[in-house]
């Protein structure tokens, strides 16, 4: 079948790290385009690649099916618009929009183009989250009590990167970190009833929100989803509490780390964690008491892209929706409405 031609819309960490290696890889892709607005760095990984200099030039190339928005945040909206007013199909890097209301129309200009459109929430496809996924649904735990997501850093420095540091639309740790954790568990659970939060600015000279605290209300459990730039030493990134045991686990996903140092997925051991980050169940199941390290599922974010191949060329549902980037960033503002008015906001 022929290869999907792509193009990304920059060539910075997101470029280099998280799509390009990917689109290179993937034998259902042509890596062909890129936006680069000043320096051509990309052709010096990939010397075939095509660089415009402008978007209007990139969107006007017919031979471009698919287009990779990677910009910042607050540039999501505008320029995925414009894509799929083109006729391209559409990937948005997290997170998807700005506003819920932003969300809502690309998804709903996507259907009158007759394009597919995806958001890029790789953390699905974790090792630590995959294997968390299993145990939970599995049923090892028996009904859930209590839920807890960690996505812990410590970095006292402010981000060289202009946008991720100045208050602008799109900036902050909730609009950062804040996707992946809420992706995970809306994937997992669903929609919750309602959201309560705390958003706090914690690091020196800080203009952004560097750390939060989100409580997830489901009928019958609850779901805590928590980030900060100031833990040196963090607590196990997964905690799940059931009826009959409990599941802890670290983050401890090496895919990121070897994309940075130049890897790419095609290695035979792509996703794999070391035995020593395995997680550790404790609990009674089937008459059965077991206390025991559980082994963890390969990771791998080549999966994503399977998904939005067969979307594209198969005609099947987009790997994360735009349906499921709107209800994320439903949470979001409920979370900063509810941080501001210190109340539960129904959803």
């Amino acid at each position: 079948m022929t290869p999907i031609k792509s193009a990304m819309l920059s060539f910075g960490m997101s470029g280099r790290v998280f799509h390009g290696p990917f689109l290179h890889t993937h034998s259902g892709f042509e890596l062909a385009s890129v936006w680069e607005r000043h320096e051509q760095k990309a052709y010096r990984v990939y010397p075939n690649i095509h660089s415009y200099h402008t978007l209007e030039a990139l969107l006007a190339d017919d031979s471009i099916e698919l287009v990779v928005v990677n910009t910042p945040t607050y540039c999501h909206y505008e320029q995925a618009l414009a894509a799929l007013q083109a006729g391209k199909h559409v990937i948005v890097e997290k997170a998807f929009t700005t506003t819920a209301a932003e969300a809502a129309s690309l998804r709903d200009a996507a259907a009158k183009a007759g394009k597919k459109i995806a958001v890029y929430q790789n953390r699905r496809w974790d090792s630590d989250f995959l294997t968390v996924r299993q145990v939970i649904e599995a049923g090892w735990l028996g009904p859930l009590n209590e839920v807890s997501f960690h996505f812990d850093r410590y970095k006292q420095a402010l981000s060289p990167k202009q946008h991720k540091e100045t208050q602008n639309p799109g900036a902050g740790l909730l609009n950062d970190l804040g996707p992946h954790l809420i992706d995970q568990a809306l994937c997992l659970f669903g929609k919750p009833e309602a959201v309560f939060a705390d958003i706090r600015t914690t690091r020196p000279g800080s203009q952004v929100d560097d750390c939060f605290q989100l409580l997830l209300y489901y009928p019958d459990f609850r779901v805590e989803l928590k980030s900060g730039y100031l833990v040196r030493e963090p607590l196990p990134a997964y905690v799940i509490h059931g009826r009959w045991g409990s599941f802890h686990k670290t983050r401890s996903d090496r895919q990121e780390e070897r994309l940075v140092a130049g890897e790419t997925p095609d290695a035979p051991d792509w996703g794999e964690e070391p035995l020593s980050d395995r997680g550790w169940l404790h609990t009674e199941f089937d008459g059965k008491l077991i206390r025991e390290h559980i082994p963890t599922i390969q990771g791998n974010y080549l999966q994503f892209y399977d998904g939005v191949f067969n979307a594209i060329r198969n005609g099947s549902d987009m790997p994360v929706t735009a349906a499921d980037g709107l209800l994320t960033m439903q949470v979001i503002e409920a979370a900063r409405e509810s941080s501001r008015s210190r109340k539960a906001i129904p959803l």
